[in-house]
């Protein structure tokens, strides 16, 4: 797997992200468990998306001297943006559920935030597996392209009919599981992930909820990873602006925890933008869609989804 990013700029990426999670758990230790407020949640997702546009910059100037060629960075820091984008806004279909999920599990807002930060941590492991998996799978198999393409389009197709209508936890078959491997207390204990009953050590909701938000996020990555693929093969790329949509994962959430029912109707939007996604795939033999264009076609059905949503929004 071929990269354009010198050496010194992974080491840079990997200690920013090191760092990053460092001062977010210190952050987390010293506040103790709170309710994230909407303030918090904003000023905290313009840190996030403001550090991937400064790394992105950086990415530009890397490409620019190593190579000489602005036009050849332009397109690579584009690719990066488009890719940010494209996580980004998958990523609130990750939101969603998780919000039913801690609602199924009436999880106290004080312990939302820790679910989150080790849900991040184990996104951010599991992603860079399937990304070197996925990119070797590439650079062998070349028409596993049409079978990555085929599958999001299929994937989009299921997400706008199933937009809209209410998923039932009690019929989820992994939860069901879940509760036969292991006993679960009915009450919660502070923030800790096991507690004693009648003398036995059992998981509190706690560890069921952190389970299901790992297996959550298997799931969306299964479709996520495979659609940035069709911006960029590089690997540099794709593993950056995966890991930013991430990092920004947890301040999202509180974010549109509180405006979740204004974008009633981003899931169409995001359904749109994997049958988009898929078909660049599926035709990249036949027809190489820039990656400006598809920029701007992202921007532009999340633009209209948007504002789709908050005029028909309705009035509480």
């Amino acid at each position: 797997m071929e990269t354009i990013a010198p050496l010194w700029l992974w080491i840079v990426f990997v200690a920013f992200v090191l760092g990053a999670l460092f001062v977010d758990f210190v952050l987390l230790k010293k506040q103790g468990a709170h309710e994230v407020g909407v303030k918090q949640a904003l000023n905290w997702s313009l840190v996030w998306v403001g550090l991937s546009f400064v790394f992105n910059a950086l990415f530009w100037w890397a490409v620019k001297d190593s190579t000489g060629s602005s036009a050849l960075a332009n397109e690579k820091s584009l690719e990066f943006l488009t890719g940010y984008l494209i996580e980004k806004s998958l990523a609130v279909d990750n939101i969603f559920v998780f919000l039913l999920i801690f609602s199924y599990f009436s999880v106290p807002p004080a312990y939302q935030k820790r679910v989150l930060m080790i849900g991040i941590v184990g996104a951010i492991v599991l992603r860079t597996g399937m990304i070197l998996v996925g990119g070797w799978l590439l650079a062998e198999f070349h028409w596993i392209l049409y079978v990555f393409g085929a599958f999001l389009i299929l994937t989009g197709v299921k997400m706008w009919w199933a937009a809209g209508q209410e998923p039932d936890l009690n019929d989820n078959p992994a939860l069901r599981l879940l509760r036969r491997l292991m006993p679960v207390s009915k009450h919660y204990d502070g923030e800790k992930f096991w507690t004693v009953e009648n003398g036995k050590k059992i998981a509190t909701p706690l560890m069921m909820v952190i389970a299901m938000v790992a297996l959550t996020d298997v799931i969306f990555a299964v479709d996520s990873i495979p659609a940035i693929f069709a911006i960029t093969s590089d690997p540099f790329i794709v593993l950056t602006s995966n890991v930013f949509a991430i990092l920004g994962l947890r301040a999202m959430f509180f974010l549109l925890q509180a405006a979740a029912s204004r974008f009633h109707l981003l899931n169409y939007g995001l359904a749109v933008i994997l049958v988009f996604i898929g078909s660049k795939m599926v035709l990249i033999d036949v027809f190489k869609i820039p990656v400006a264009v598809s920029l701007g076609v992202v921007i532009g059905i999340l633009a209209i989804t948007m504002v789709w949503s908050a005029k028909t929004a309705p009035n509480t």
